[in-house]
Order: C-alpha cells, then structure tokens, then sequence
C-alpha cells in the first residue's frame, strides 16, 4: 500500500501573501485526492520532526545552528534568509516535519510496511545546500532520506532523480563526490538558480531543457540519459524529487510538461525500480504553483506509483 505522509504543521509556514509557496498547494492535493478517490486507498502517516543527527549527515553543523538561532517565536515577525526564502513563526517546524517525513518514508518502504511512499510536504528542500537556504528550501529533504537510508539502513546504491523545473543545485552540492548516490536531474536553463549544465558523469546526470521544451524533449533526456545510467547504476531505492513546476499551465517556468508526462516518467522510474529496487521508491513534493494543475499531477504521479 502507498504510504502518504504529512502533517498540519506544513500548513503553518507562511511566507507572505505574494509568495508562490503556499499552504493552499497542500489543500488542493488533499482536495483532489478525495475528489479522485484516491485518498480512500492511500495509508496515511504523520511526518516526524527530523532529529539534528539526521540533518548534520548532510548539512555543516554551524549552518544548522544559524538556522535554529534566526527562526522566529510564536508572535513575532518573519525574518528573510534570502531573497526567496522566508521564515515565520511556524517555519521551522515546517521545515523539521519535511524532513523527517523522508526519514520515515524510507524506514517504511525498506522495512517492507509500505511501498511506495509519497510525501506531501512543505517547505520543498532540493535547493538548500550544505550551508546555505535557498529558493524557498531551508534543509534538504530528499537528501536527509538518502542519507538516511545510507547510513542508518546500510544501502550502497542510492538513487534520486528530480523533474522539478528548476536545477536541484543543493542535492547535487551534496551528493556531488558521493558515489553512493547518482543523481539525475532535468531543468529550464538557464533559468533560477543558474547552475546545472549538461553532465553525465558516474554518479551526476544532468539534462539541461531550453525554454519551451516540451514532451518530446523531455522524455528524450530522460530515455537516452536517465534511464541507461539507472539500469547501470542498479539502485537499491530509487528517491524522486517530484516538483510539478514544468507543466505548461504553471507560470513559474517556459518548460511545457503536461499530465501525461509526468505519468509517462512516474512509470519510467517505476519499471527502475522494478527492475533494480524490488519496487521501491520515496517521492517528495518540490515544486508546482498552480495549485489545481500541482493537485491533478500529484494524483496522475501517485495514480501511477499504485500501479
């Protein structure tokens, strides 16, 4: 059975009005799982705080504690740790649930309880290096699952691959001389955060997309790049960082993604890990603005990953 972890506290960091990342992008999830049917099928888990043991396995110990010592209390004002990245009030619980809920994600699929495992969280974390916040991201969540299931479960291969629009700079900062872990991403480029080039080395696959690139490129990237370095590399868990914000209806980018893509991928990676991981997967929430559209293609994405 599919494991679906949140937690209301995702709700409670707030970054302002204007600000793209909203807690209304985790009601409409909710919404149009319920509305699919699909909600009834789902096990539900509430996500864990992430303890600083499993944080400081992919971020500097000093950066942890800045972002312990700038995180605001009950009442007061939000405070700006870059100019994406907001902190309020309700911010670093947010933040400790996001991470934590990829820490019980792989302890569930890898202990054979559920499989796959999708996490509906927020803040996104693909963009936080080792020291530094970034693009809306403050810890790195897919990168303290990975890290996790390294070094807690003992695995030796590792993969996370990542269709957000924009660059996972920060998994690849840290994964970047980690042969434990491949990591394959796509992208706009050049576009937001400006880093990413085409790559394919032994554990870095990088697959660039020009602005208005659409289906044909992209599952082109993804056939002849992705998929020969995952049937090489052999995972033992295949991780997804699952951003929506490629989809032709969401303003964020100029890529032109639709629903079907992202069912298309979902499946590619699922024969991986079929192949390669006895099925198992962990899916964290990135991206995706629009929340109506973000909402269908999580449900396509986890339609998909039930099979």
């Amino acid at each position: 059975m599919l494991a679906f972890i949140s937690h209301h506290e995702c709700h409670d960091h707030d970054a302002g009005p204007l600000h793209p990342e909203q807690p209304l992008r985790l009601e409409a999830i909710t919404n149009q799982l319920i509305s699919s049917g699909l909600d009834y099928v789902l096990r539900h888990y509430d996500a864990p705080l992430v303890t600083r043991e499993q944080l400081i396995r992919v971020h500097d110990d000093d950066y942890i504690d800045r972002v312990y010592a700038i995180a605001p209390g009950e009442g007061m004002q939000s405070v700006e740790v870059d100019g994406d990245t907001v902190m309020s009030s309700g911010t670093l619980r947010a933040a400790e649930r996001a991470a934590g809920a990829g820490v019980l994600a792989v302890d569930l699929v890898l202990s054979g309880e559920a499989s796959p495992a999708f996490c509906a969280v927020r803040p996104p974390g693909h963009h936080a290096e080792r020291g530094t916040a970034m693009g809306f991201c403050l810890f790195n969540n897919i990168a303290v699952a990975a890290a996790h299931a390294l070094e807690a479960h003992g695995l030796e291969r590792v993969a996370i691959v990542d269709f957000d629009v924009h660059h996972g700079n920060g998994t690849e900062d840290i994964f970047r001389s980690e042969p434990r872990v491949l990591f394959c991403s796509s992208f706009q480029h050049p576009f937001y955060p400006f880093t990413g080039h085409e790559k394919e080395t032994d554990n870095l696959v990088d697959v660039p997309l020009s602005a208005g690139a659409g289906s044909a490129e992209f599952r082109a990237g993804v056939t002849d790049h992705w998929l020969p370095h995952l049937d090489a590399f052999k995972p033992q868990l295949l991780l997804i960082s699952a951003g929506f914000d490629a989809h032709v209806a969401d303003d964020m980018s100029s890529l032109q993604l639709t629903d079907d893509d992202y069912a298309w991928v979902t499946q590619a990676l699922a024969d991986v890990a079929g192949r390669h991981a006895e099925g198992r997967i962990v899916s964290m929430l990135e991206g995706g603005y629009e929340p109506g559209v973000l909402a269908r293609s999580v449900v396509r994405h986890l339609d998909v990953l039930l099979g």
